[in-house]
């Protein structure tokens, strides 16, 4: 199969996440903390941009495939949880891990839904409560990851968590209640 540029970019999305996850977290005695902190914030950005890219570009040029449909979102989870997860280490008093599990468990169910509807054919992709679930998900990793501190900071990247964690159970609600047809077993066991 050839990749086209939407699904390259979901791919390079992918490939930048170990990256990611390596500055997250490296030992402040291989890079320094505030280095660190920056250099993952420029790799998640940079991430978060080819998510609107392969979607704007596979959208306009009439470039959406089965692939893209199936691997865009998937490249989202990895991206988003992957943050979410570190930044219960680097961030514990702003992303509280209960909240975590949340969007992680969200995440499991609906990729779940997800290889059950591909077993019978379908293919089920990004809604618009669930793309904009993950942009308002980037929109608060990226201020965590800021970290700007102070009083007000912390208020504004609170109200940014219980938004995500909302529209993360909103979405849930949304993908379960329109494609609640893909469980129906159809005369199987």
């Amino acid at each position: 199969m050839k990749m086209n540029l939407p699904n390259k970019l979901t791919i390079v999305r992918m490939i930048l996440v170990p990256f990611f996850v390596f500055f997250m977290l490296v030992d402040s005695s291989i890079v320094p903390y505030e280095y660190a902190k920056w250099i993952a914030l420029v790799i998640f950005c940079v991430a978060s941009i080819t998510d609107f890219l392969d979607g704007y570009i596979a959208r306009k040029n009439n470039l959406v495939t089965n692939f893209g449909k199936f691997m865009d979102p998937l490249a989202d989870k990895i991206l988003t949880c992957s943050a979410f997860i570190c930044l219960i280490v680097t961030r514990p008093d702003s992303m509280p891990a209960w909240i975590v599990i949340i969007i992680i468990a969200r995440e499991f169910v609906i990729s779940g839904f997800r290889l059950v509807a591909s077993d019978k054919g379908v293919v089920i992709a990004a809604s618009y409560w669930g793309k904009f679930k993950t942009n308002f998900q980037m929109f608060a990793i990226i201020l965590l990851i800021a970290d700007f501190g102070g009083p007000v900071a912390f208020v504004i990247e609170q109200i940014l968590v219980y938004i995500a964690l909302i529209l993360t159970i909103v979405s849930l609600v949304d993908y379960l209640a329109k494609n609640i047809d893909v469980l129906k077993e159809g005369g199987e066991e």
